[in-house]
């Protein structure tokens, strides 16, 4: 399973905010049962420029044993971050498909199962470093089209760093509401011929997960 957690903090907290992601990983690697770590920064997810970021929204996520969440929950990672936060989002999350490589790792283990209920999208691209003004000059039409989507509940913009590694991290009401913007909008549509002529990404993950558990509000 794949859980993920956002969090929203204060302009006071951000020192400490920026420490927790400095240590997080080791402390996280510690947990038995975790066999894929990602700490996020966060966007509007409009430009996927450095001015996109939002500093004061922070995420973590994993892919760990079913039976160790509770283990992650009572973590001193956990309790570092909720003790500075003003909101938090916990999603637990099933994958239901998954296509590419994420740190040259497929860290999402697939099972095929009927699902209708709600569906979250993680987008993933490490750009080529050269490339990226011809990237960044692409997105607005397309991230317009997709907060304009219908069925969608939530989007932001996710990164490992500010520059280079960018992804998504949306929530929809079903599997029909995504398949419609991710084939039928013209802007995406358009978008993924133009990532196949022009070569953006030197590596690139897309996956859809059913949503089993929800606590919080994305802020």
């Amino acid at each position: 399973m794949t859980v993920v957690y956002f969090w929203r903090i204060s302009k006071v907290a951000l020192p400490i905010a920026i420490l927790n992601m400095a240590s997080n990983k080791l402390l996280l690697k510690k947990i038995p049962g975790i066999s894929f770590i990602k700490l996020l920064g966060t966007g509007k997810g409009e430009t996927f420029t450095p001015k996109d970021a939002d500093q004061f929204r922070w995420g973590i996520l994993a892919t760990i044993n079913e039976d160790k969440l509770d283990q992650l929950e009572k973590s001193l990672v956990l309790k570092l971050w909720r003790k500075i936060s003003s909101n938090e989002y916990r999603a637990i999350l099933k994958p239901i498909s998954s296509h590419g490589y994420w740190s040259g790792k497929q860290p999402f283990e697939v099972e095929k199962f009927e699902w209708s209920g709600k569906i979250v999208a993680i987008t993933r691209a490490r750009i080529v470093w050269r490339k990226n003004f011809q990237f960044w000059r692409a997105v607005p039409p397309v991230t317009l089209s997709l907060h304009q989507s219908q069925g969608l509940l939530a989007a932001i913009g996710i990164g490992e760093a500010p520059i280079g590694l960018q992804g998504t991290f949306s929530i929809w009401e079903s599997g029909a509401a995504l398949r419609e913007f991710a084939y039928k909008g013209n802007a995406h549509v358009q978008a993924i011929k133009a990532t196949e002529s022009n070569k953006w990404y030197s590596e690139e993950l897309f996956a859809r997960f059913a949503v089993i558990a929800e606590q919080g509000v994305l802020l």
